[in-house]
Order: C-alpha cells, then sequence, then structure tokens
C-alpha cells in the first residue's frame, strides 16, 4: 500500500462517516484523497504511516480532534491491509500496515517497471522550459553547465508527472555581438589579434580554420564581402559544438529558436503593435516604450529606441508572444545568477499580454557554481568548458550532484570526491545499490531463485518494512519534485534508499545459507519473495537515475564497504 492508497482509503473512511450522519455533510469538500494527506512517522516505533487530518477538521466538525480521530481509528482498524491504528496526542492518527498490505508493493513495482514513479499530478499542464540559451559566440562553459543539468531534469520530472513539456533553446544569433564574433574569427583567418573587445581563446582560431576548409577562397575576400560569409560559417558550426557538448552531457532540445528569426519575421513589430493595440505602449523622447512600472518593474522599458533599432528587450517581448501563441499556457525560465534584474521585466510581459503572471510564467534563477582546482581551458580561453568537466568528473557523477542541489544555492564541486569510489560519494553511493541489486539476481539465478512465487506477508523483518516504506514514497517524492521544479528532492531520496537497501542486503538473504558442511539448503517461498523486493529496488532506483539523466550500471568497477 502507498501513501497515495492509504490517503484514498482514509478519505472513504472519512466519507462514509458523513454518509452515516457521524460527521456533517460540510465536510465533503475537505476529505478528498488529494487533501487527507499522510506522512512517514519521525519514529518508526509508532507505526507506518501518520495523519493529522483529526486535527485538521476538528473544528468543522464540531469535535474535539482527538473524539474525531477515535472515530475514523474505529472505522479504519478493520479495513483490509490495515494491522493497527492508534491515537496520539491531541489526535494524531498512527496507522501500521499488515505486512502483505505493505510487502504487495514489491510486486507492484516489478510489475510496473520504468513506469513505476511515473504520475499524473500535473497532466493538462502544457509548458515551455526555455535554460541554456549559451549564445552562440563560444563553448559552453561552468557558468552553463548547472542549468543544462538542472533544466534536462526539470523536464524529465514534469514529464513524468504528465505534463506535456517542449525544451526550448532561445540562440542569441541577433545583434553586435554576432559582428564582434565574426570579426574575431575574420582577424584569425588572417593571422591578427582580435580586435578590442573580441574573443579570446584557441576555439576561435579552429573555427577560423573550419571556416578556410569550407570556403576555401575566402582569405582573398576583402573584410567587408568576407564578414557575412565567416559569420555565418562560424556561426553554424559554434552551434553545432554546442550541440554535440549538450548531447554528450544527454541533454536534448525540442526546439532552437533563433532571435535573428524575430527580426527578420516581423515578429518584433507586430509585438510592439499587439501591445500598443492593448494600450501598453508608450511614445517619448522619439522612442516607443512599454508601460512596465504598470506591472510592478520599477522603470518602464524601451522597445525601439529613438534611431528605430528594436531593443533586446523587444526581442524578449516578442519571444513571449512567440510561446504563447503556440500553445504554451506556462513558461518557465531558467535564468543564472546575473538575470535577477530580468524577473520583474519578463512578468511585465506576461502581464501585458494579457497572462497572469503567478501562473503563466515561472522565473528560476540559478547561483553560481565553481569547481576546487579546475584549470581554465587553454582552448576557450578564461572560462572551464562543460566538455572538459565531462570528461574529467565523469557525465554521471557531474549531473547527479548539479542535481543533488537546489538552485537558489551556491555549489563549490569537490573533484576528489566525485571521483573517488566510496560510500562518501552520493552517486557513487546510489549506483552501487542499483548495481549491488542487479548483482544479487544474478547471483540468485545462479542458485535457482527466481520469482515463481510470492508471498507478501513474509516480508517481514524490520528492514523489510524500512525498505518498502521508503519505495512507496518514491512516486510522491517524483511528483513533489515536479511541482516544485527541485529535483534534489528525487536525488536525496534514492540515497535514503540506498541506504535502506544496503542495510537489509546485510540483513536478509535471498539465497539461502547453505548448511554447516556446505550442503546447499532448499529454495523457500520467502527467498523468492525476497528477489523480488530485490527487484523491485533496482527498478525504483533506476527509474530515479533515469529522471536525473544518470545511468544505473549493473556492475561497478570499483567496490565499496557498506
Amino acid at each position: 500500500m502507498k501513501p497515495e492508497d492509504l490517503s484514498a482509503l482514509l478519505s472513504a473512511v472519512l466519507t462514509d462517516a458523513v454518509d452515516a450522519g457521524d460527521l456533517p455533510a460540510a465536510l465533503r469538500e475537505e476529505i478528498t484523497p488529494a487533501r487527507v494527506k499522510v506522512e512517514r512517522p519521525r519514529s518508526r516505533e509508532h507505526g507506518d504511516w501518520a495523519t493529522n487530518v483529526a486535527l485538521q477538521l476538528g473544528k468543522k466538525a464540531g469535535m474535539a480532534p482527538r473524539d474525531l480521530a477515535g472515530l475514523v481509528a474505529e472505522r479504519l482498524t478493520d479495513k483490509p491491509g490495515i494491522a493497527a491504528v492508534d491515537v496520539a496526542g491531541p489526535g494524531f492518527l498512527n496507522v501500521t500496515l499488515d505486512a502483505a498490505s505493505a510487502g504487495a508493493l514489491a510486486r507492484e513495482i516489478v510489475e510496473a517497471g520504468p513506469e513505476y514513479g511515473r504520475n499524473d499530478a500535473l497532466a493538462g499542464h502544457t509548458v515551455n522550459m526555455e535554460f541554456v540559451s549559451a549564445n552562440p559566440t563560444g563553448p559552453l562553459h561552468i557558468g552553463h553547465t548547472r542549468w543544462a543539468a538542472l533544466g534536462d531534469a526539470i523536464a524529465r520530472l514534469l514529464r513524468a508527472s504528465g505534463a506535456d513539456v517542449t525544451a526550448e533553446y532561445y540562440v542569441n544569433d541577433a545583434g553586435n555581438q554576432m559582428n564582434v564574433f565574426a570579426d574575431s574569427v575574420l582577424a584569425r583567418l588572417h593571422g591578427r589579434d582580435v580586435p578590442a573587445g573580441g574573443y579570446p581563446g584557441a576555439y576561435v582560431q579552429e573555427l577560423a580554420d573550419a571556416v578556410a576548409l569550407e570556403h576555401p577562397d575566402v582569405r582573398e575576400l576583402t573584410d567587408e564581402a568576407a564578414r557575412p560569409v565567416v559569420r555565418e560559417a562560424a556561426y553554424r558550426l559554434q552551434m553545432q559544438d554546442i550541440k554535440d557538448t549538450l548531447a554528450a552531457f544527454d541533454v536534448h532540445f525540442d526546439v532552437f529558436t533563433s532571435e535573428q528569426t524575430l527580426h527578420d519575421s516581423g515578429a518584433i513589430e507586430q509585438a510592439v503593435q499587439r501591445l500598443r493595440e492593448q494600450g501598453h505602449i508608450e511614445d517619448r523622447e522619439g522612442a516607443v516604450w512599454l508601460k512596465t512600472t504598470d506591472f510592478g518593474d520599477d522603470k518602464d522599458r524601451v522597445l525601439i529606441r529613438a534611431n528605430g533599432e528594436p531593443t533586446y528587450f523587444a526581442a524578449d517581448a516578442a519571444y513571449y508572444l512567440h510561446k504563447r501563441d503556440r500553445g504554451f499556457e506556462e513558461k518557465v525560465y531558467l535564468l543564472g545568477a546575473d538575470h535577477h534584474g530580468y524577473v520583474n521585466r519578463l512578468k511585465a510581459i506576461a502581464a501585458a499580454a494579457g497572462d497572469d503572471p503567478a501562473t503563466n510564467i515561472e522565473i528560476l534563477i540559478g547561483q553560481l557554481i565553481s569547481v576546487n582546482g579546475a584549470k581554465l581551458s587553454k582552448r576557450a580561453g578564461n572560462i572551464i568548458e562543460l566538455k572538459d568537466l565531462v570528461e574529467w568528473l565523469g557525465r554521471d557523477a557531474l549531473r547527479y550532484d548539479l542535481a543533488r542541489y537546489p538552485a537558489d544555492s551556491p555549489l563549490t564541486i569537490d573533484p576528489e570526491l566525485l571521483r573517488s569510489a566510496t560510500n562518501d560519494n552520493p552517486v557513487y553511493y546510489v549506483q552501487y545499490a542499483h548495481a549491488r541489486a542487479s548483482g544479487a539476481a544474478r547471483t540468485a539465478q545462479a542458485h535457482g531463485v527466481d520469482r515463481s512465487e510470492f508471498d507478501a506477508a513474509l516480508l517481514t523483518h524490520a528492514t523489510e518494512s524500512e525498505l518498502l516504506a521508503q519505495l512507496a514514497e518514491f512516486p510522491a517524492v517524483v511528483g513533489a519534485a515536479a511541482r516544485l521544479r527541485e529535483p534534489h528532492r528525487v536525488a536525496r531520496h534514492l540515497e535514503v534508499i540506498a541506504g535502506a537497501y544496503h542495510s537489509w542486503y546485510a540483513a536478509c538473504r535471498i539465497v539461502p545459507m547453505p548448511t554447516d558442511d556446505g550442503t546447499p539448503r532448499p529454495v523457500e517461498t520467502l527467498n523468492r519473495t525476497r528477489l523480488w523486493l530485490n527487484d523491485a529496488t533496482a527498478q525504483v532506483l533506476a527509474n530515479g537515475l533515469g529522471l536525473l539523466g544518470v545511468t544505473a550500471p549493473e556492475k561497478m568497477l570499483s567496490l565499496i564497504h557498506i
């Protein structure tokens, strides 16, 4: 029995009490399964699950909470799967499941396979998630790494919770930065220093060499004639490098949207006109302004400069409307720590467009990360490249560590820890639990233990109850992590599951212990049932790691002592 199953059972008990006239009919709206919450008690001595529903409803029911708890306990005690219900303190209910009810989850998980943990908490939500969106003027670096890992994990969690998600990369390929980029590559083509304010790094020379291979005659052109050729080719090559780097990090986007296309298609002019028709535009000082102060911004924002040139903010407005026109009710932006000033102005765009800033747009700000002992990239100049981090630390270790902490907390990566094969290394600890469970299954098969029998009532050991309880919480953890945009909840719960598994593995045997003289003992139903629990754990660990973009190995090159 999972916590959501118990919530549904409690809701049914309360509804029956209303139907019988023991509770007022006015409670009906308050006793839906979604509102009747259960949680793990602080001490397992108090049972498997606890609820404060009697404390929540006592006043509306016109009863002392403890009396209401007693009424619920009396009706709940005789329900299938319930071993005991105790009333504690002012009206808490502590529920103990019978072994068969708790243990049945092992079979349910194995039969559900990769689907276990998926839920419909966000069904009906249509979400556009924009993240990374690095300028196409250089390689991805450490500043983009956190959002690449977190953004992809959040997208996976949203999809696992029923949302329709489009992962989108906004390519900032318009404006003077692209001219500076082209001039930097052009200078390297001719063996010159990059211009002042240009892009340093050996990667610019690599781009120049690649452009020369594509266009052998480009050096014979004047700078004016060569610039558009160099700009197009270098931009395309650099974007391909970004896409390849993301793919190697197992981060994939559904859509790449070019800022330049917004300019070329007239989308910016159309956006300004739409906002003008809605009464949010003001012409003053020769420029076109969006009155964002009407929606909580600290100052109005220029859309079109006095010289007729659109601002970057105008592109932001057009891009927001572009997303809205494509049917995305929820727009999620994942921005870096230096983008705090964008929050109010983006919400103002949403409000001016007729959306509700509280529900139609969400802006997440990620704090900076650093790496102890990391060397700057010789290829890219004064930055640490993402591809170097992956090569140095490994994709799994890097993605797991980045997902393990809230985005709004600064993070310093410890390379020595992430490269270590010890139980102090969280990703290794969790992956090892999966590898150990996979190895246990192989050993069981070699000794004739299969899953031909299952008796959930036999899973009575304390470590089995603890492991089952943690496995039962996994779907709720996934749903909460998706709703709150917090992948670290999944990572931390996987570590709890791994710890519970290691404790169970040390206490309970799947393969029967041989006799003193080495004679094999016969395989019993308990052994086969424990194999179900072992395989259920492996499945949950694999599902959880997959949501974080981390692999679930069946073998580990190094072993740790647990």
